[in-house]
């Protein structure tokens, strides 16, 4: 039997590592066994958050399985082309998706989505998670949050802010951040995360949400800092800086996750295999690391909690969109 590794993106497939001991995991699920290969699927190019991640699980699933292991990126429509793929592909443990949360924000902005996040899909694990932050160049006249609202409410407007795109993650953060505080900033939207890091750096944009990890080498460097976190705690990695809920912000907690889904219809006890498996491979120090240094905290946990941070995403951003006219690019 062979096991495919699949993420949004090109169709590419990558062979990883084949090996034949602990097949006997594997067999139980007869369903499974029966395919010739099992693949994550994953809507983003190589080199991304959920491709380094889907393959740092799928890697341990090989020697877990005694199986081939391939990742097949199927990037376009902002995701929406993976995901797709995987909705319309047989239930029986196959065919999974490594999805972020562009999976759940994508269901806000585009009306007309070829599948249903909720009901085309079987969640079976919390895979990770990693922080948001508010960052402005180290120019910018502001040390707080509370700072940095009244300078916006002083002059509305004034203040712009960069995103790697309408409808992105990082856009909606801030814009909920912006109807909580009731201020009024500009969007600048680039194509893509990386020319919009370089001119916050630059001092030609005033803020920009992005994951701490991204940002953390500009902070060592003196270039930008980070005014406050949109996780549930503080920061291992930045413990200075506090969390918009302890500025009064309740509503604005915003994490980047990523999770594993199968479709609609796939057998209880493939769910229940697999997400047993995950659970362990996340416990792993090979993998721990590896999601380190992306910034990424593994996770984990049953599949009704990957079920609950789906239903949460789903039902909370539509009327952000709609009350910022959101559409997307």
């Amino acid at each position: 039997m062979t096991f495919q590794v699949g993420i949004f993106g090109s169709r590419r497939l990558m062979p990883l590592v084949a090996l034949t001991a602990g097949v006997a995991l594997w067999q139980p699920l007869a369903a499974m066994a029966a395919q010739s290969t099992v693949s994550l699927v994953v809507a983003t190019t190589p080199g991304t958050g959920p491709d380094i991640l889907a393959r740092a699980i799928g890697q341990q699933l090989m020697s877990r399985f005694g199986t081939t292991a391939v990742v097949d990126n199927r990037p376009g429509a902002s995701g929406n082309i993976g995901a797709d793929h995987v909705a319309r592909s047989r239930p029986d443990g196959s065919t999974l998706l490594v999805a972020a949360t562009t999976f759940a924000t994508n269901a806000a902005v585009n009306r007309a989505l070829p599948y249903d996040p909720i009901k085309d899909f079987e969640p079976i694990a919390l895979l990770g998670t990693g922080t948001l932050g508010l960052a402005v160049p180290a120019s910018f006249p502001a040390e707080t949050l509370k700072e940095f609202v009244e300078k916006a409410r002083a002059r509305p407007g004034s203040i712009n802010y960069a995103s790697p795109g309408n409808g992105t993650p990082q856009h909606l953060a801030m814009e909920l951040f912006k109807q909580e505080a009731g201020i009024d900033l500009f969007h600048i939207p680039f194509k893509g995360a990386g020319g919009a890091v370089n001119d916050l750096a630059g001092g030609h944009v005033s803020a920009m949400i992005v994951p701490l990890h991204t940002i953390q080498p500009l902070v060592n460097g003196g270039k930008v800092k980070v005014l406050a976190v949109m996780s549930a705690q503080r920061a291992p990695s930045m413990p200075e800086v506090p969390t918009f809920r302890e500025s009064g912000y309740e509503r604005v907690q915003v994490d980047v996750w990523y999770g594993l889904l199968a479709p609609k219809g796939t057998p209880q006890a493939t769910v229940d295999k697999l997400n047993k498996e995950v659970n362990e491979v996340l416990k792993s120090e090979e993998v721990t690391a590896s999601l380190a240094k992306q910034g990424i905290h593994p996770e984990g946990g049953k599949p009704g909690r990957m079920a609950d941070v789906l239903a949460l995403e789903v039902k909370r951003w539509p009327p952000v969109v709609r009350a910022a006219n959101i559409t997307a690019d």
